[in-house]
């Protein structure tokens, strides 16, 4: 039975919704942003721990581990013998260089102006850094999560990925380099696109044959192509035999 899509689809929505109600009160600088303005003041105290947290969020740092994360989905499916082995490595390559297609256009068009740490200019909405760690580690944790045996090891990858995306989103806003609700937003946005990669590497996973890993929830027996063979043979010697008894004779396609 294949898994029930709704929650998936509730992923969507949701933050699709939540992302468009903050965008809405940047535009129109609606009451919304006085919050934001006041728990900014709150949590504002720059150091250095904070600001090597947010470092976590730069391309040169996040991309590099997605890029490992690629290589080893693509070696461990096509190992396996997965069909459409390239698929979830393929869409999650595309998915981060689309990364700035989504933020630019944002940062444009609001035009916020950043926290009274940084210098006059406007552009802070959404926070690039946040979408870059949610997809870049997001998506290596969707890669590597099917290849990974014990419900242990899995728990522990989500959880990495959860801190390191967390870490980079409270050193940006400790730091003052953020407002949370840039953030936030960030969220939302990386929600909605690692769920449509999720959606994306699950149906590639149902359509691969029985035995290869489910990219929703973890392998199960990897088959081979000599897995594959054996049972072809011995698909075809119960026919024989099954013909040979019915008819007297060796049984023909």
């Amino acid at each position: 039975m294949s898994p029930d899509p709704r929650p998936k689809y509730a992923l969507l929505a949701l933050p699709t919704l939540l992302l468009a109600l903050i965008t809405w009160q940047v535009v129109t600088h609606g009451p919304l942003l006085r919050l934001d303005a006041r728990l900014s003041r709150q949590l504002v105290r720059p150091d250095r721990f904070s600001e090597l947290l947010s470092d976590l969020g730069d391309v040169q740092v996040a991309v590099p581990v997605l890029v490992l994360a690629l290589g080893y989905s693509a070696w461990r499916g096509r190992a396996a013998g997965t069909d459409g082995w390239w698929l979830p490595p393929a869409a999650a390559a595309v998915l981060m260089a689309l990364v700035p297609a989504f933020v630019v256009p944002l940062k444009d068009w609001t035009a916020r102006p950043g926290t009274p740490l940084m210098p006059p200019g406007v552009g802070y909405f959404p926070s690039g850094h946040t979408a870059t760690a949610a997809i870049a580690y997001g998506s290596a944790t969707l890669l590597v999560f099917p290849w990974l045996r014990s419900a242990a090891a899995r728990r522990a990858l989500v959880g990495v990925c959860a801190a390191l995306v967390l870490g980079v989103s409270y050193g940006l806003v400790r730091r003052g380099w953020h407002w949370p609700l840039d953030v936030v937003a960030s969220w939302c946005l990386g929600t909605v696109l690692l769920t449509t990669l999720s959606l994306v590497v699950s149906r590639s996973g149902r359509r691969s044959s029985s035995g290869t890993p489910s990219w929703s929830s973890g392998p199960s027996s990897p088959t081979t192509s000599s897995d594959r063979e054996e049972r072809a043979r011995s698909r075809g010697s119960d026919t024989s035999r099954s013909s040979s008894s019915s008819s007297g004779s060796p049984g023909s396609w």
